[in-house]
């Protein structure tokens, strides 16, 4: 059987999703996959990244990692999209990229592959179920294979959320990933390098 090809794509403004993108792109590896890390540009404004600390900092210290392009998702068997809740949805900057795979859409060359996704929010009710779910929108477009890690195991009655995995950063937007979220993130990467494993077999 040939080694599953796993994307991991994500924006991430002050670094949590960035933060949970290395734990999957680890943890798929560990699964014994080949993996692709990248972030997607930033689209917003200098002035609006200067004036937050947080953001700008996670700025300048991620402006060289590899960007994502329309080849990472069609090398992949397996794509994990991660994205900071905007207002219960996408954000502009994921989104952004989506939109620009119509080729690739048109082709059928996004279609049968696994995905799911991942997202944080300052809020424990910040949209974050809503957000996933406007992900997976794209994904049943795409034609794509949405494995969502519901209740496949016992862990996920910790971080409680079957849509993907989520994160609470809390109201100084700083909050660390603790052993739930890490443990939530390890069983989906593992989960989207399984189903891939077997579809491509």
């Amino acid at each position: 059987m040939s080694t599953v090809k796993l994307a991991v794509v994500y924006y991430s403004s002050t670094g949590t999703v960035h933060a949970m993108a290395k734990r999957l792109a680890e943890a798929g590896r560990q699964a014994g996959a080949e993996v692709r890390l990248r972030q997607v540009a930033e689209l917003a404004p200098h002035e609006a990244i200067a004036s937050n600390a947080a953001w700008s900092k996670h700025f300048d210290d991620t402006k060289d990692e590899p960007k994502a392009t329309a080849d990472d998702i069609v090398w992949a068997d397996a794509v994990l999209f991660g994205t900071p809740t905007r207002y219960g949805n996408v954000s502009s900057q994921l989104k952004q990229f989506l939109d620009t795979l119509g080729p690739q859409w048109s082709q059928g060359l996004l279609s049968d592959k696994v995905y799911a996704g991942f997202t944080a929010s300052m809020t424990a009710h910040g949209g974050q179920e809503s957000t996933l779910l406007a992900l997976y929108n794209t994904i049943h477009h795409f034609g794509g294979i949405v494995a969502a890690p519901g209740y496949t195991d016992p862990l996920k009655f910790a971080d409680g959320n079957p849509y993907g995995v989520s994160h609470v950063t809390g109201g100084n937007n700083d909050a660390p990933l603790g052993e739930v979220e890490l443990a939530a993130l390890d069983h989906l990467a593992q989960r989207v390098v399984r189903i891939a494993g077997k579809l491509s077999a």
